[in-house]
């Protein structure tokens, strides 16, 4: 059995990857980060559940819940890492997302976009844990996310981002 506490070796990996110092914490991502918060409706169009990652152990902040997302790769747009972050650890098809919007953390030296999106019509999206960096990966209900430990800069701006969601 794999080490809990320690990255595996074969993670994907790019020019992107590396921490960034800013004030007295570290962000990952040496050209910002990216990550995509997944909606889907009830059948009055109201946001019901979201895809979530409970992130390994071994990464920062591990054991927490957040949305699939990392590090950009060099000129890389955030829309575009952030699929491609969501396809590598959560098995969803590019294809599948409908973009409503981005909300951006900003940093002093660092920035965090976060694409907003729905189900495109006519997909039928069945995330999981794709690779290593996910302990699990499900849609989980607006309901219950009390229940759960969401990673600390996702859960500040998760009540900001379902506005955007109308």
């Amino acid at each position: 059995m794999p080490n809990a506490t320690v990255p595996p070796t074969d993670l994907h990996r790019h020019g992107g990857d590396g921490w960034v110092t800013c004030g007295d914490h570290r962000h990952w991502g040496l050209f910002g980060a990216a990550g995509l918060l997944l909606v889907r409706r009830d059948p009055d169009g109201k946001p019901s559940h979201l895809v979530l990652q409970h992130r390994a152990l071994w990464s920062h902040m591990g054991g927490t819940w957040g949305i699939p997302g990392g590090a950009l790769a060099p000129d890389e747009k955030p829309a575009a890492g952030a699929l491609r972050e969501a396809a590598e650890e959560a098995a969803i098809d590019p294809a599948a997302v409908h973009v409503v919007g981005t909300h951006v953390l900003e940093h002093p030296a660092w920035t965090y976009t976060t694409v907003v999106a729905d189900v495109a019509p006519g997909y039928r999206v069945e995330p999981r844990a794709a690779d290593p960096e996910s302990l699990e990966v499900r849609w989980t209900g607006l309901d219950d996310l009390g229940s759960l430990t969401l990673l600390p800069a996702f859960g500040e701006a998760l009540p900001r981002l379902l506005t955007m969601l109308g």
